[in-house]
Formats: C-alpha cells, structure tokens, sequence
C-alpha cells in the first residue's frame, strides 16, 4: 500500500481525504487502487497522469458521480461514501463547460442558487460578485453561443464557485482552448484560488499545466500514485523514473550499479562511469535508470568541473528562441538532449561537432527501472 500523501509542512487540517479507496467496473480490474491522499484545505491540488491512470476516476468518486468500491472518502472530517452528488455541495467545472445553451450566462449562474432555493436578492448578489472574479460583469445576457471558448470557460467557472462551495473540482477543463488561450486561462484560475483561497482538486495529463498551477501535484499511474510534492520538488527530485520521465524533459541512462557510497553511487553505462545520487536503487549489481534534465547538461565544462565527463556529437539543432535543443549522442544514447540558452558567450555549435559534455553529481538521479 502507498504511504498517505500528507500536506505540505505546517498543514495538519485534511478538508478531503481518500481512505484506502478502491475502484473497479467490472469486479475484477482495479483502475484505482489503494489510494490514500490528504488535501488540506485552501491547496490547489492536481491529479496528474497518462491517460487511464485513475484521476478522473478519483474526481468523480469525490464529486459523487462514481461510487467506491472499497475504502472511503472524506470531506470536512465527515465520510461522504452514501451522501448523493447534489447533497456534497461541490463545485464542478468540465472540459464541456456544461453550460445551458439556451440561457443567458446570468441564467446559468442562477440555476445553482434556485436549486438551493436563495432569495432573489441573494442571488443576483452572488451573480454580480461570481461575474465579477471572473471578469465578465456586463455580460450577463449574453448565451453562451455570443462568448468566445475563454469566456464560455469563465462562465463555467463562476457558475462552480457562485453557490460559494468550500471545494471546486476540475476536470480538464481547459482541453478544448487553444494554446495561448489555455496559457491565459491558466494564471486566471490560478488567481481566482489565491484570491478565495477555495479548496481545489484539479485533473489533467498535462504536467506543464500541472506545474503552472498546483500547491501540490499528485502524479498517477495505473490507479496508484507514484509521487506527491510540490511542482518544483517534482522536477527536481523525482522519487522513481515514471515520475522523472513524466514531469518535463528528462535523459535517460540505463546501466548497473557498480559501487554505493552513502548517497551517492556509480553506475556503469556505455562510455563510463556515472556519479550519481543514490535515490531508488536496489544495490551493487542491480539494473538502474539514470535521470539528467537537459538543462543541467554542460557542454565543453572547464577542466575539474564535472566529475561526470564525455564525448559526444552533435546529431541535431532545433532553434527554440531563448534556447536551442541540441540533441548529441553521448553514453550509448542517440536521443540524448541538450538545452544550449541562447545567450551572449555561448558556445555556437555544428551538427556533426565532435563536443566534451558533463554534469555534477547532484543533478543525476539513479533510480529504479521502469
């Protein structure tokens, strides 16, 4: 069973908690299995993961929309496994926004807060103040058909948080807008939760988006949660090679194990030795995979800098504006990336270059095989 993923430090209050919980469809397969995770109240919290890896699942047990089949969920201190999804009194946003295109967007807001029975005057207060987080006051007759992908996305939003829930859970939700549009999206609702400080679980495959917007990520795979940490934790020390190879760029070494020192160990890959930490290994003699961020790839390091030191060639140059991604065969590897910034006194390369590259010890991972 994985350990419960508690909060961060200072953090003891879990406003939801998933309790040894179990899920299957067909009695025998299990798409979520043991999973245990606190989330405190007021976090952003992210589901992340491959598709078929459980995190919709899990949002939807949450939201009500799936039942448990072992374990149970929590909210507020109070087991929610029997209580129906319009009893929770959860905030929901979907990739389809949901919305009812035959009303205005002031007409969808109210819909949430009749169905609650609030007073007239409560409700048109909720929605000029939802509109208002969301920057849409003066659309409020508009339908939904007359707004652009990104204010039928703030609609949904507001209508999630305009009943004032104490939790908000999103799923996917920024799927369907373009690029620079998603990128925009993303710093608004990120903004909306430092602002209300609501509680929120979010899903979705996208690590970037995940990085951008998270207090914590909780990364899945086959139902089970690998790692839980900050977004910068994450990158940078990743607990096992899922995780490494998920979470942004990563190189990939394989080799043995030849000696472990405390914390740090030597691998024995094509080319040489590798220094590297000791963080998910099974001792001398054992297979490991060796995880490098592109970026802490040195090319043609002063003489003594870098215990880890190779040959390498230059295969390709892709030009990415502040950097180029230079991909070099070194240590038996032909995918082997490099990110060069683009930046006064940098070294300029060739394709076919025949170049030394390095790395410190602390930025290589030895960790499990996958």
């Amino acid at each position: 069973m994985v350990a419960r993923a508690r909060g961060g430090p200072g953090i003891n209050e879990a406003y939801v908690q998933f309790v040894a919980v179990r899920k299957t469809y067909d009695g025998e397969t299990l798409v979520v299995r043991d999973f245990d995770l606190d989330v405190p109240r007021g976090e952003f919290l992210t589901l992340l993961g491959p598709s078929g890896s459980g995190k919709t699942t899990c949002l939807m047990m949450l939201a009500g929309f799936e039942t448990v089949t072992q374990g149970k969920i929590v909210l507020d201190g109070r087991s929610i496994n029997d209580v129906p999804a319009y009893k929770r009194d959860i905030g929901v946003v979907f990739q389809n926004y949901a919305l009812f295109p035959h009303m205005t967007v002031s007409e969808n807001l109210a819909f949430p807060l009749e169905v609650r029975q609030a007073s007239r005057a409560e409700i048109e207060a909720r929605i000029s103040k939802a509109l208002d987080v969301v920057q849409l006051s003066g659309l409020e007759h508009r339908r939904p058909a007359q707004l652009s992908g990104g204010q039928q996305q703030r609609v949904a939003v507001a209508r999630a948080l305009v009943f004032e829930p104490k939790l908000i859970l999103m799923d996917e939700p920024l799927g369907a807008l373009d690029k620079q549009l998603r990128e925009q999206m993303q710093y608004e609702i990120k903004h909306i939760h430092e602002r209300l400080g609501v509680t929120v679980v979010y899903v979705t495959h996208d690590q970037s988006e995940a990085l951008t917007m998270s207090n914590r990520i909780a990364v899945l795979n086959h139902g089970v949660i690998q790692q839980v940490a900050t977004p910068q934790a994450l990158y940078e020390r990743p607990e096992n090679a899922f995780v490494a190879q998920f979470i942004g760029e990563n190189n990939r070494l394989s080799g043995t194990v030849r000696e472990v020192n405390g914390h740090t160990c030597v691998v024995a890959v094509e080319g040489g030795e590798v220094r590297a930490l000791a963080v998910n290994i099974d001792g001398v003699g054992s297979r490991s995979t060796l995880s490098l961020r592109p970026e802490r790839v040195l090319i043609d390091p002063s003489p003594g800098r870098c215990p880890n030191l190779f040959d390498a060639r230059v295969e390709e140059l892709i030009y990415h504006g502040d950097h180029t991604r230079t991909r070099v065969r070194a240590c038996g590897c032909d995918e082997f990336i490099i990110k060069v910034p683009n930046a006064a006194g940098q070294i300029h390369l060739q394709v076919g270059a025949a170049i030394k590259i390095g790395w410190h010890v602390e930025d290589c991972r030895a960790l499990d095989v996958p």
